[in-house]
């Protein structure tokens, strides 16, 4: 049974308020035991928060537009108990500096809560109007008037998921956050957004499990995949069982990373047959909080990489891991058993890992890799980049090849290291660094 909005009172005019008629059919279509709601195309449809039902297919057809309202009012809270409660979103610092986050926002756009057997399909276009979140704006970063804002789709305790085929363009906040979901597929979508617009991430799996993310586009800023364990659903368990496979993939943060947000475990994770380009870190596993990350391969990737500012954390990294303490008293868990495999690496900086002297990181294998580091920018390469942490996160250090601090069972196997000229003013002769380390073999 197909449910077509404009039989509910929907205009598609991009004026008038399309909420309430798009609600009234995806309500109506639950009802009757679940089915297809269309959104014609040739129209733009203005909405505020809907709330989508177990075995309701939202269907975008050619030439549609949902977008997101300009007025506040249109977006409904997401928990009831936030009405009678003061919920703190004003930004004490720049975002950049601290943007910690329990990872419950107030309001939503799109959201499932509690649902089964839902799909969000069609190759229409869900916007988010970004400049409706519009803080301070100088030439590398646009930040947001509040945090956190609202993400586009906010999908909770979700079974039987599937994405499918849709635009996701101009997000203000994460565009897909999956909290406590199982068994789902994202399949050719693409996520457009603006490279300047700060925590707009991709797709962010928090909790999750059986999870399948393939065939996308993404063009985010921060990060374009980013699994997360956010202390505010700590009870939903690790995210486990993550398959990520041919998607390309531009970044200003990181392509694809872990945390920092990471209360739980990371665990049986793959990622295999994607391009990353003209992004500020390839890879990144950030470890800040108490969960650990094991049992990860990356496979046949290509990587180019390069600097933006200081604003965005990284220094031009293709492979950054990291496992250190977010504040004192909050201790990072262990980073072991990472694989890295037939990477072919191309810009500012190599693969850079850094433990701590009580959490070293172990079992991380380089193999396969070819890494060619050559300056795209006007941005130096003089520090390692930490953030965030309670320590100064911007530390003096030098690129190279490999670089490991506090580590124990790195394993090397044909990894080659090569350079442009133009990278001599800023490198040291060594291609692999080692300080703090134990049990490395190096084969060629």
């Amino acid at each position: 049974m197909v449910y077509n909005i404009l039989d509910y009172g929907a205009v598609g005019d991009g004026r008038t308020n399309d909420g309430p008629a798009i609600q009234k059919a995806i309500d109506a279509c639950a009802a009757a035991g679940g089915g297809r709601v269309l959104v014609p195309g040739g129209h733009t449809y203005k909405s505020g928060s809907l709330l989508l039902h177990s075995h309701v297919e939202l269907h975008l057809a050619h030439g549609s537009r949902l977008k997101a309202s300009e007025n506040s009012a249109d977006f409904l809270e997401v928990e009831a108990a936030y009405r009678d409660s003061y919920r703190d979103t004003e930004l004490k610092v720049p975002s950049y500096e601290n943007c910690e986050y329990d990872g419950e926002p107030k309001n939503y756009f799109l959201m499932a809560k509690d649902a089964e057997d839902i799909c969000l399909s069609g190759t229409g276009t869900i916007d988010g109007s970004e400049e409706n979140f519009y803080g301070a704006i100088d030439h590398n970063f646009i930040e947001g008037t509040y945090y956190p804002r609202i993400p586009m789709l906010l999908m909770k305790g979700v079974h039987h998921l599937t994405i499918r085929d849709v635009t996701l363009t101009r997000s203000a906040f994460w565009t897909v956050h999956l909290v406590g979901c199982e068994d789902v597929l994202i399949d050719g979508i693409r996520i457009l957004n603006n490279l300047k617009m700060v925590n707009c991430d991709g797709i962010d799996p928090d909790h999750c499990r059986n999870v399948r993310i393939c065939n996308c586009h993404i063009e985010s800023a921060d990060d374009c995949i980013v699994f997360k364990t956010t202390e505010k659903n700590a009870a939903l368990g690790p995210c486990e069982n993550i398959v990520v496979s041919n998607c390309t993939l531009t970044s200003t943060s990181a392509a694809i990373k872990f945390g920092t947000e990471s209360v739980s475990d990371f665990r049986n994770i793959t990622v295999t047959n994607c391009v990353i380009s003209r992004t500020n870190r390839g890879i990144s596993l950030m470890l800040r909080d108490g969960g650990s990350i094991e049992n990860v391969l990356f496979s046949n990737l290509h990587i180019n990489t390069r600097q933006f500012s200081d604003q965005w954390w990284g220094e031009g990294e293709a492979i950054c891991v990291t496992a250190i303490d977010r504040k004192q008293g909050h201790k990072a868990g262990r980073i072991r058993n990472i694989r890295f495999e037939n990477i072919d690496c191309c810009g500012e900086n190599g693969v850079f890992l850094h433990g701590s002297a009580d959490n070293y990181l172990e079992d991380i294998s380089l193999r396969g890799m070819r890494i060619h580091m050559k300056k795209q920018t006007r941005w130096p390469l003089h520090q390692w980049d930490l953030r965030p942490c309670e320590a100064p996160g911007l530390v003096p250090g030098k690129p190279h090849g490999v670089t490991c601090v506090y580590g124990r069972g790195i394993r090397c196997e044909d990894v080659r290291v090569t350079h442009d000229e133009n990278m001599n003013e800023w490198l040291d002769g060594q291609d692999f660094f080692w300080q703090n380390t134990e049990d490395i073999s190096v084969r060629e």
